[in-house]
């Protein structure tokens, strides 16, 4: 067994834990594997081991690799989750699958606008400021619901949920009582009539604090890749 491949086997297995002890089914959670910075050759041997969903933060990066990796793109979900800039959107509406960064309105309908007609929609989060940092990427908490109607009426894409990125918490509760800040906006939009389906929370460190909040999907990456 590769490095990658018995990485990703610890990091499956943490979460069947966590959704052990957050009484979740672990079928309810997603594990994206973050392959920033490192080689198409690592996601080749990441897909050997039977992941198909990868995320990249750097859209040039990301590209290079999908097109590095076209002969298994069938097979492949790529997942864009770093910031986004006007300049940028046109390349992710054409390569990427997901987007999970939109934190406002101007990025959703350049994507909408820019989605080419014979793809499927592309599936889209928003991102959430959920500690209020006023340098953080994401809109605020107050304005999501807005945001989500705006973004869930354009053509081309589909929201599907909410993403956020809290700063570093120093134990298991504090990175829960952000994530359920989280989870807290993503249930006031699904109450105003918004069919959302996907919390994206949770990285290497936290994990396990985010699925007892509620993620649907963890973006793993020094876990399964190594130090960057």
């Amino acid at each position: 067994m590769t490095m990658i491949a018995a990485n990703l086997h610890q990091v499956r297995s943490r979460i069947v834990t966590a959704c052990a002890a957050a009484d979740r089914d672990p079928a309810g959670v997603q594990l994206l594997a973050v392959s920033k910075t490192f080689p198409a050759e690592a996601v080749r041997e990441a897909v050997a081991a039977g992941q198909t969903a990868f995320g990249e933060n750097y859209v040039q990066e990301g590209v290079a690799k999908i097109e590095a990796l076209a002969d298994l793109r069938a097979q492949l979900v790529w997942h864009c989750i770093g910031p986004l800039q006007s300049n940028k959107t046109r390349v992710v509406a054409e390569h990427f699958d997901w987007v999970h960064s939109i934190d406002r309105l101007k990025i959703a309908e350049r994507l909408s606008q820019q989605r080419p007609d014979g793809l499927p929609p592309l599936q889209v989060c928003l991102q959430v400021n959920v500690d209020g940092g006023a340098n953080k990427s994401g809109v605020s908490v107050d304005e999501a619901l807005a945001l989500a109607q705006a973004v869930a009426s354009l053509p081309r894409l589909r929201l599907r949920g909410l993403m956020a990125i809290p700063e570093p918490a120093p134990d298991f509760d504090a990175q829960r009582t952000l994530f359920l800040r989280a989870a807290a906006v993503f249930e006031e939009i699904r109450a105003a009539g918004i069919a959302l389906d996907t919390l994206s929370l949770g990285m290497s460190a936290d994990l396990e604090a985010a699925v007892a909040a509620g993620s649907t999907l963890v973006r793993v990456g020094t876990a399964i890749f190594g130090q960057r």
